[in-house]
């Protein structure tokens, strides 16, 4: 469900000379989605692209995610809608998938892969995996690191969705950057034949610019020892 509120253009006019006008817009979304087989559902409200709070379906209690400045919001009486909205739209699905026998829309994912922070050769430092654009929500995604699967310290955020109805989701791993590492981040995804895989290495660049501060500390070494 989206819902978009404008606040109309106002204008001051004094002697037929315009002395004011301004104009604001601000996009708010409540998203609730679900699919075949009540999986990963959705209830979530945003505002200019900003998530304010989602449902916690397991444990049916909201989450707040605005930063703190913002002031509390108790948004009393939310989750018992969600949970109310979220049983609607199963059984509004069901009733379509049985009327209609309409062919699953899927839209597969765009996949980009980049790094958190400015990399340093032996800083510690986060790859981020952005998986966008997908529908419907139900991805899967895999680290290696030179070709052996990495498990410890990956994450893997909610969906969040887009004002075109598909999703976007991100994963990270935790990294210390080494000349010849190879990273990769692999997604599977119903729309895909099989899965999109973006590699991540150390910039060439860099490994150059690294073995020239080296050979400069010990020319320099040398010059002192003689």
């Amino acid at each position: 469900a989206f819902t978009v509120r404008k606040v109309s253009p106002l204008t001051l006019t004094l002697n037929n000379e315009c002395i004011l006008r301004f104009s604001l817009a601000h996009v708010d979304i409540v998203v609730a989605a679900c699919q075949t087989g009540d999986v990963d559902p959705e209830d979530e409200l945003e505002l200019d692209g900003d998530e304010m709070l989602h449902l916690d379906f397991k444990t049916k209690e909201l989450v707040f995610t605005m930063p703190e400045f913002t002031g509390k919001w108790r948004a009393e009486g939310w989750a018992q809608r969600a949970l109310a909205d979220h049983q609607t739209c199963l059984n509004n699905l069901n009733v379509s998938i049985q009327a209609e026998k309409l062919p699953e829309e899927i839209d597969p994912p765009q996949v980009t892969i980049y790094p958190r922070n400015k990399v340093l050769l032996g800083r510690s430092n986060t790859l981020i995996c952005f998986v966008n654009n997908f529908y419907p929500q139900s991805v899967k995604v895999k680290w290696t690191k030179n070709e052996v699967e990495v498990t410890e310290g990956v994450t893997l955020s909610r969906y969040y969705p887009n004002k075109d109805f598909t999703f976007r989701q991100y994963s990270t791993v935790p990294i210390i950057p080494q000349e010849g590492d190879v990273y990769s981040c692999s997604v599977e995804h119903k729309g895909l034949r099989e899965p999109e895989t973006r590699l991540w290495e150390i910039p060439l660049g860099l490994i150059w610019a690294h073995l020239g501060l080296l050979a400069a500390h010990v020319y320099y070494g040398t010059l002192i020892s003689n």
